[in-house]
């Protein structure tokens, strides 16, 4: 059996996901490039996917690796064979030229696991409850459910998703598999025109009892009014739970986590950002000794040595510096991963 048919079989034993999304993930995500798995003889026992995704950070594209499908074959944990597949992705991800990782913990408990791999839970998002009121939409704006791939669509999304200073993008080609996946998972896009023109895009999801809305990109009101009309009128449900960004003045959810690759250049892409922030860090990271050492950040600037040099010192090891980094820029990573 080859590698593929070998990860597709442990994924079933180890996930609850329905045989059509299986069959869409294996078919359009997995490539061999991206895989990597650990074998007892000739029996892949663990396995996980580093898919490709860009980020916008601090006014640059870096290239971020997202885990997906991380499981272990239920015979072989609880005996270290996760946390080597992480340590030789990681390895990959450095030699990629990769600068983050980032995944979303399929259960609570898994939080404090990849926290004691080097992740931080950076990724936040805030819930609104909508219920929507009798009102008139726009007649100038017409309102489409998208089914099939259109590149107008995606560069819609992706020019408003490129705005967010901090935010994981997606390429073309996820968008492909976001399509595939929206009849598999129940959701659906509409699409907002005015003389032809894309004035907003909303993804949503059927709950149980409501409405989940997990993107709503819009150019104003009018256009956001009347993708809400347009959900109520294709749903008939005017109760709707919408995704938001981090918001301190509503609740906070966690959602995903980051890893700091290669400290050396997020570093220095930091450091560029924010010359004011001045800091003498002494970093360690278990699994890519790589990073350990001390950095200087000073005027724009990032030094970095491997003997400590005079002055104060702040000690963090790999999981605080990405916190530290990435929560002053409140990151934003969409629900749409797989």
């Amino acid at each position: 059996m080859i590698i593929k048919e070998q990860v597709k079989a442990l994924w079933k034993i180890c996930f609850e996901d329905s045989e059509e999304f299986v069959d869409m993930y294996f078919r359009l995500r997995y490539k061999t490039e991206v895989n990597v798995a650990i074998q007892s003889g000739d029996e892949v026992i663990s396995a996980l996917q580093m898919l490709p995704y860009p980020m916008t950070f601090c006014g640059e594209t870096v290239q971020t690796s997202y885990i997906s499908g991380a499981c272990t074959h239920p015979d072989f944990r609880s005996k270290g064979v996760m946390r080597e597949l992480l340590s030789q992705s990681f390895a990959r991800m450095l030699r990629n030229g990769v600068h983050f990782s980032t995944l979303i913990p399929a259960e609570p408990w898994l939080f404090d696991y990849y926290k004691h791999m080097g992740y931080a839970s950076v990724f936040q998002y805030s819930v609104k409850e909508i219920t929507l009121p009798e009102f008139i939409p726009s007649k100038e704006i017409t309102v489409d459910v998208v089914s099939e791939f259109q590149d107008t669509t995606y560069s819609y999304l992706n020019k408003k998703l490129s705005e967010r200073s901090c935010c994981i993008q997606h390429s073309l080609e996820d968008f492909q598999v976001i399509m595939a996946d929206l009849p598999i998972s129940g959701g659906s896009i509409f699409v907002a025109k005015q003389a032809n023109e894309i004035r907003g895009i909303v993804i949503i999801y059927r709950g149980e009892s409501r409405i989940i809305i997990n993107e709503l990109l819009a150019e104003d009101k009018d256009a956001e009014h009347s993708l809400l009309h347009a959900i109520k009128q294709h749903t008939g449900c005017n109760r709707m739970t919408q995704l938001l960004s981090s918001d301190e003045k509503l609740p906070q959810h966690s959602l995903g986590m980051a890893r700091i690759i290669n400290a050396k250049e997020v570093l220095q892409i930091y450091a560029s950002a924010y010359p004011e922030d001045e800091m003498q860090l002494e970093i360690s990271d278990k699994q890519l000794s790589v990073n350990n050492g001390y950095y200087y950040l000073s005027k724009g600037k990032c030094r970095y040595s491997t003997e400590r040099m005079p002055g104060a010192h702040i000690s963090m090891n790999i999981s605080e510096l990405t916190e530290r980094i990435l929560k002053k820029l409140n990151p934003y990573m969409s629900l749409m991963l797989n």
